[in-house]
């Protein structure tokens, strides 16, 4: 038998009809795998064992008596500490917070309590969630499960590492730039980037997502169906849509597929990432999909002005901060932000137009495809303690060119491990598509997770 913490969202519920295994034994099964990571890993923040072991004897009675809560009844999951959770205090991130408790539970962490999802703990992010790194102020510094020298990657650092880890088989990351695929694709797991407005988030924001990391696409698919439940506290939320969430892979046949291995600036793509892309797109090929080149479409200076539009509006917060709060931001984040002062309104307003601009060669770009693949990002991942793949504040966006453009162009993109590099670094494909086809998204995400064949075991504990 699978062990419990290897275990799917959708193993556990059917063993639960079934009565092969209770909540109980559940979350007792995934608190002793995090017991048996977590002093080395450090992807938790604030876990609360003892409430879980309380709702999962709730959830066992439910079950029990063929009455459950919802559809995720009994199973575990863990929560960005950015999505708020009624009582937790939400430091994102930094050791510049006041914790004061949050009020109330946040849309997506509303909608998966209500479905009786049991929520192990938070989960672990840098600085203001401005960083791809396990790097935070205040949280231990996170580390990816399948080398305790290598990355996570972020800004949802804890929760990839979580997932990779098998503290459960659900986890809710944010992405405004690639948080959730980044690493997703260097810890081997998935996620889906939805439409902008698909999942509620509060507060709202330009190119701000929730999305679900799991280890298979059916779990992401559970998990969607839920999240993307309407909330009246996001003013962007789109309507409520007509989507099979659990419809099966999608046949490429027929499909037209743009590959996308040239983003036009950032870093250049590793050698081992561009074959392992190139290998995935054969397979699509293979199977009577018609695969053409997508051209480059970020410029340097598009990169340039969305880096300097960031900064200038994460000066704002951090100039408002005293001295003393300033001085306990990660350096490499307080350092990131003075870039933003000082800047003119005529230099502001080009970052914003910037974001149309990105948005408009997004979709022009890929409008002509049905769906496109691309890396994730163009490296693997690299070490825990550095902030970024760069490493240098002046160049801290190389490496989301080919993830952050459909942030801003609102377009749906997952990430599903495609490969590992020679020393066993995992590559993440990415796979977007149009605007509001996050069900096609998922749908081809799931036929290349049937094609591409078995993967590595996931990595134990030392």
């Amino acid at each position: 038998m699978t062990a419990i913490h290897d275990m799917t969202a959708a193993e556990l519920l059917a063993a639960y009809k079934t009565r092969k295994l209770s909540p109980v034994e559940a979350i007792d099964g995934v608190i002793a795998r995090i017991e048996a990571w977590e002093p080395k890993l450090k992807a938790l923040y604030a876990p609360d064992f003892g409430n879980a072991r309380r709702q999962a004897k709730e959830a066992e009675k439910r079950w029990t008596a063929g009455t459950p809560m919802g559809a995720l009844d009994g199973v575990p999951i863990t929560i960005k500490e950015n999505i708020a959770t009624k009582g937790v205090p939400v430091p994102l991130g930094t050791a510049a917070t006041d914790l004061v408790p949050a009020a109330a539970d946040a849309p997506a962490a509303a909608r998966v309590k209500e479905a009786g999802a049991i929520v192990l703990s938070k989960t672990t992010m840098p600085d203001y969630g401005m960083l791809s790194s396990g790097r935070s102020s205040f949280h231990p510094l996170t580390r990816n499960p399948w080398n305790l020298a290598w990355n996570p990657g972020g800004s949802s650092a804890g929760a990839g590492a979580a997932a990779a880890a098998g503290y459960g088989p659900l986890h809710l990351g944010t992405d405004i730039g690639g948080s959730v695929r980044l690493p997703a694709a260097w810890n081997g797991i998935f996620t889906l980037k939805p439409s902008l407005g698909r999942v509620p988030v509060d507060p709202p924001y330009l190119g701000r997502a929730i999305g679900p990391m799991t280890r298979t696409v059916e779990d992401a698919a559970l998990l969607m169906a839920e999240l993307s439940k309407p909330d009246w506290r996001d003013f962007m939320n789109l309507p409520p849509a007509a989507i099979d969430w659990a419809a099966g892979p999608l046949d490429p046949k027929g499909l037209k597929i743009g590959l996308h291995l040239d983003a036009g600036s950032g870093l250049p793509v590793d050698p081992e990432v561009k074959a392992a892309i190139e290998a995935a797109a054969k397979l699509f090929e293979k199977a009577g999909a018609h695969i053409e080149p997508v051209k480059p479409f970020l410029s340097a200076e598009m990169l340039r002005l969305q880096d300097l539009f960031w900064r200038v509006r994460s000066w704002v917060d951090f100039s408002a901060l005293s001295h003393a709060k300033q001085n306990s931001v990660l350096p490499f984040i307080a350092d990131w932000c003075r870039g933003g002062a000082d800047v003119s309104g005529p230099t502001v307003i080009k970052g914003l137009a910037n974001y149309m601009a990105i948005r408009a060669a997004a979709v022009k770009a890929t409008q002509p495809f049905d769906y496109v693949l691309s890396p994730v990002s163009p490296v693997p991942t690299f070490a825990a303690e550095w902030e970024t793949p760069t490493n240098d504040v002046k160049r801290p966006l190389e490496h989301i060119s080919f993830t952050m453009p459909y942030n801003m162009s609102e377009q749906p993109a997952s990430s599903i491990n495609c490969a590992y590099t020679k020393d066993g670094k995992p590559i993440g494909l990415q796979i977007a598509g149009h605007r509001f086809d996050d069900g096609g998204v998922l749908r081809l995400s799931r036929w290349f997770e049937q094609a591409r064949g078995p993967q590595k075991k996931w990595p134990e504990p030392s």
